[in-house]
This record gives structure tokens, sequence and C-alpha cells, in this order.
């Protein structure tokens, strides 16, 4: 994939803004898709525990949470 496509999918991914009570249903924002070039791209966000072995415990808590972006083509999940 071109670098000015990768740059694209993370300009997209940072201003994601899209979202509905179908794709969000708890109003979280941490998972978003959308399609971009010949792509179907999806990222997720996980909230981890500090040694990022467990799920955190309280993701509101930044000293009990370490976060994860993935960001992946729906055609490699």
């Amino acid at each position: 994939m071109p670098q000015e496509t990768r740059d694209a999918i993370i300009d997209r991914v940072q201003s994601f803004n899209v979202f509905t009570e179908d794709n969000d249903p708890y109003g979280e924002h941490d998972f978003g898709c959308f399609d971009l070039a010949d792509y179907t791209i999806a990222w997720k966000i996980d909230y981890y525990d500090p040694e990022y072995q467990f799920h955190s415990p309280n993701p509101a808590d930044p000293a009990k949470t370490r976060r994860v972006l993935t960001i992946l083509l729906t055609e490699e999940y």
C-alpha cells in the first residue's frame, strides 16, 4: 500500500466522527469502519491494564488503563 494511502487512513481514523446508535450503541467511540480508495478499513481501541495482560478494571482511570489502537484492512480479519 502506498505511503500516501497509509497517511490518508491515519487522517481518517483521527478525524472519524460518524458514530450512530447502530455502530456505537454504548457511546464509547472506540470502533469505526470506512472505505478509502479500494480498501475497507476498521479501527478499534482496546483498554488494557498497565501490564497489557488483561482488560482495564476501570477504562476511565488513566492510572489503571493503557489504550491500544488497532487499524486493519477488513479483508485481513
